[in-house]
């Protein structure tokens, strides 16, 4: 080779080599985009692509309130002429309630140069959040139930998730009841479930609460429903009246009288647990308080299962939002009214259609302050999300921010930058604000209970 040919490739292996360095170091730096990437997809106007996915057809939880949610948004901001100057498309995707399926939405979501997965349902954490991590994808209001959620430094969510729900209805029962039986799924997820009720029953002054296991997708639980009794039999009489007393004003005051509460936490099977629960109650002719959380017993349950006249009436709720009658839902309704009005699926009394509605307002809000020219990608949504100034949300939540000083203690779920809940009661057939009870920060008691293994 001659000198003049070993110096010109000489000057194309550094050029090379170069390059390589300069985009590695972008990329890390998160300062770039590779036209056409993955995680890089966007521009100054036209198209932004984001998804929703949740689980569908499965034999567990299903939320297909969350997609249909998601569509209805799509057709609502379109209608007006997008966003800060983009049109919005929407893919959804079933998740089917498993690992892989959890999986594949992600690598749909990459496939497809998604900018942002918003409002979505999964416990399988680790199967969707690596994919989105490594694209460098935001995942914006996640539903809370996978510790995932609250520990990815992509993940921006909305609401506490199971812990502050848990927590919360450990003050709420803290502070009516004498024992406590907690019964829930048997899963990864579940099993940080009772240290959470815990934390909350211990700053009431209540011992733990017996934990009962079930399977999932259980067609019977007579069983945990016949332990769930035991566990909670050791009470004194005249319980009856005083669950009388907590359906009538919404409140129970702790008085001498002993009680026994029963919680449950399944999901879309949590009808079916209280229906055996129910009736092995009335062969002993007992009464004992019964609580769920949001998305176990709610409002579309009720009215299924006799309204004022349901086995749910007294019940006692723990939620992240306001009550659904509250006025500060009627955008969220009209938007359902005018663009879901086909889709059965999305109730607006429904926890997930809720933080969907949430989630994609936060994506709304965070798009907007992008200046005039400048480029959305993953890549810089997710930088705007982790600088910017708090986001409002219309009084549905606290201001949210996802800064690393507002970053908590939490064990586990450092990301929990909203841990409030509302108590709520199931009075007269309508699921009502607890009377006396405010909106209440959970995030001090999550701070005192300890990391699930």
């Amino acid at each position: 080779m001659t000198t003049r040919r070993r110096a010109t490739a000489l000057s194309r292996t550094l050029l090379t080599k170069a390059a390589a360095t300069a985009t590695g170091a972008c990329l890390l730096a998160g300062c770039g985009v590779l036209p056409g990437g993955p995680g890089g997809s966007g521009a100054t106007g036209g198209t932004l692509t984001v998804m929703t996915f949740a689980p569908q057809d499965s034999k567990a939880t299903n939320m297909p309130g969350m997609p249909g949610m998601a569509k209805a948004y799509e057709r609502w901001v379109n209608s007006k002429g997008g966003i800060n100057g983009h049109k919005l498309r929407v893919l959804t995707c079933n998740e089917h309630n498993t690992p892989s399926g959890a999986a594949d939405c992600a690598r749909k979501a990459i496939a497809e140069k998604a900018v942002a997965v918003i409002g979505s349902y999964s416990q399988h954490g680790r199967a969707f959040m690596a994919p989105l991590e490594a694209e460098g994808i935001p995942f914006i209001g996640g539903y809370g139930v996978s510790s995932e959620e609250f520990q990815s430094p992509l993940s921006y969510p909305v609401n506490g998730g199971q812990p502050a729900l848990l927590a919360g209805a450990g003050h709420q029962l803290g502070r009516a009841c004498d024992k406590v039986a907690l019964v829930r799924p048997d899963t990864l997820a579940g099993d940080a479930l009772p240290l959470q009720l815990n934390a909350g029953l211990k700053a009431n002054q209540v011992g733990e609460a017996s934990d009962i296991r079930a399977a999932e997708d259980s067609a019977d639980f007579s069983p945990q429903a016949r332990e769930a009794l035991t566990d909670t039999s050791a009470v004194k009489a005249g319980a009856t009246a005083k669950d009388g007393a907590a359906a009538k004003d919404g409140a129970a005051l702790r008085d001498s009288t002993e009680k026994g509460c029963v919680a449950a936490v399944l999901g879309s099977r949590t009808e079916t647990f209280f229906d055996a629960f129910r009736r092995a109650a009335d062969s002993q002719n007992r009464k004992p308080q019964i609580s769920s959380v949001l998305g176990s017993i709610t409002q579309a349950l009720v009215d299924r299962t006799g309204g004022k006249e349901s086995p749910f009436e007294g019940a006692y709720v723990t939620s992240w939002y306001p009550v659904a009658a509250d006025p500060l839902w009627e955008p969220m309704r009209r938007v359902i009214t005018e663009q879901a009005f086909g889709d059965d699926t999305v109730d607006p009394d429904d926890s997930g259609a809720q933080t969907t509605w949430i989630a994609y307002t936060v994506f709304s809000e965070t798009l907007k302050r992008f200046k005039s020219g400048e480029e959305v990608t993953a890549r810089t949504l997710a930088r705007k999300l982790n600088q910017s100034e708090p986001v409002k949300t219309s009084g549905l939540t606290p201001d949210l921010s996802w800064r690393y000083q507002d970053m908590r203690a939490v064990a586990g779920f450092p990301r929990i930058v909203n841990g409030q809940v509302t108590f709520q009661v199931v009075q007269q057939g309508r699921l009502v604000a607890q009377q006396g009870e405010q909106t209440t920060d959970m995030t001090k008691t999550l701070e005192q209970a300890p990391r699930s293994s």
